[in-house]
């Protein structure tokens, strides 16, 4: 019992083991896939089959069309974070520290978080046109309240104990915000940047989905016209593994200022 309780404990701990374990299920999902499509049993103008998605993705990158498309969507996205999570940040705080400012701005914010994007993104379009300023703002609208929301909670969650103490320490304005408010409210503030970064890459797709002549979603939509349904497959899995990898990185960060925190493994 005791030894294979032991290689239990290992497998836990490989990194290979883990991997393996978890790429069963993709893997298995991928083969019957491929034999499906192979073997005329769906529709592979529909579900193109991973080899087909796999050749559209080498052809678009051997050719630079790709590349260019990725490089101004991620910009937007970087920027459209960057605006609305820095203001959704900036703004949790405040609203966080102060009655008065929750009053006098909460309601508008929340009233404005119930805005689909697909209501206001002919709004920007109107207001700013197709160029780069409407795809921003409209990546930073969604940015914005997630990180908002989760500074905000996690400042009003903070033991009223420890302002005391900071009271007691005559911790003033910034002093107090550094080093109290957002060490204390860090594991909210960081789950909002997450949530944050997954409503930016949405919002990325809409606005390149209706008004845009670059990026990759404009690279779909231009397929789907074109019944190149393998090219919207590499799209869509892009925007799957670029999100992926951002939370990863998030998550990482999580790990290491956050360590301080015994949780539950599982």
């Amino acid at each position: 019992m005791a030894v294979s309780s032991e290689r239990m404990s290992i497998s836990k701990k490989n990194p290979l083991a883990i991997f393996l374990l978890g790429s069963i299920l993709p893997l298995s999902f991928l083969t019957l896939w491929q034999l499906l499509g192979q073997f005329g049993y769906i529709s592979t103008l529909l579900f193109p089959t991973p080899f087909m998605i796999i050749e559209a993705f080498s052809n678009l990158t051997a050719s630079g069309e790709l590349l260019k498309h990725f490089q101004i969507s991620i910009g937007r996205a970087i920027l459209g974070f960057a605006l609305g999570g820095g203001l959704g940040l900036v703004f949790g705080i405040l609203i966080g520290l102060s009655k008065l400012a929750e009053k006098a701005l909460d309601p508008s914010a929340q009233m404005i978080r119930m805005i689909p994007h697909l209501a206001v993104a002919p709004l920007f379009i109107l207001w700013f046109g197709i160029g780069e300023e409407s795809k921003v703002l409209l990546i930073a609208k969604g940015a914005f309240f997630p990180l908002y929301i989760h500074t905000y909670l996690g400042i009003r969650n903070i033991d009223n104990k420890l302002f005391d103490v900071a009271r007691t320490l005559e911790f003033k304005g910034i002093e107090k915000v550094k080093l109290l408010t957002i060490p204390s409210a860090m594991p909210s503030i960081l789950l909002g940047i997450r949530i944050s970064l997954g409503v930016a890459w949405l919002g990325l797709v809409v606005a390149e989905l209706i008004a845009s002549t670059s990026g990759i979603g404009y690279l779909m939509s231009d397929a789907r016209q074109f019944n190149q349904t393998s090219v919207v497959f590499v799209g869509i899995i892009i925007f799957a593994v670029i999100g992926k990898l951002t939370d990863s990185f998030v998550r990482l960060f999580e790990v290491r200022l956050l360590r301080w925190r015994d949780n539950y493994k599982g």
